[in-house]
């Protein structure tokens, strides 16, 4: 019986790719983070001052972005898990 598994040098630049999608997601973490941070912040003062409408719309940013951080930093991770199942397979 063979082992199956994907063919990464079918792809033209693959090492390349790799470096360009590692670049995009430390990106959208920085971000991700930094939008959680000026939310949290923002929710905390508004809500402090007495400005519920955009302390609510500071915290739907803030859970928006975490969301979003969550999302970028487990990619990589079920990214290996699918190719170890599918490898499995």
């Amino acid at each position: 019986m063979s082992a199956v598994g994907p063919d990464f040098g079918a792809v033209a630049a693959a090492g390349e790719l790799i470096g360009i999608i590692g670049a995009l997601l430390t990106i959208t973490l920085v971000v991700a983070v930094g939008a959680v941070v000026v939310c949290a912040v923002t929710w905390a003062l508004t809500a402090a001052t007495g400005h519920w409408h955009t302390a609510m719309r500071a915290r739907t940013g803030a859970w928006v972005a975490l969301g979003a951080a969550a999302l970028a930093g487990t990619a990589l991770a079920w990214t290996n898990y699918l190719l170890g199942v599918g490898a499995g397979l």
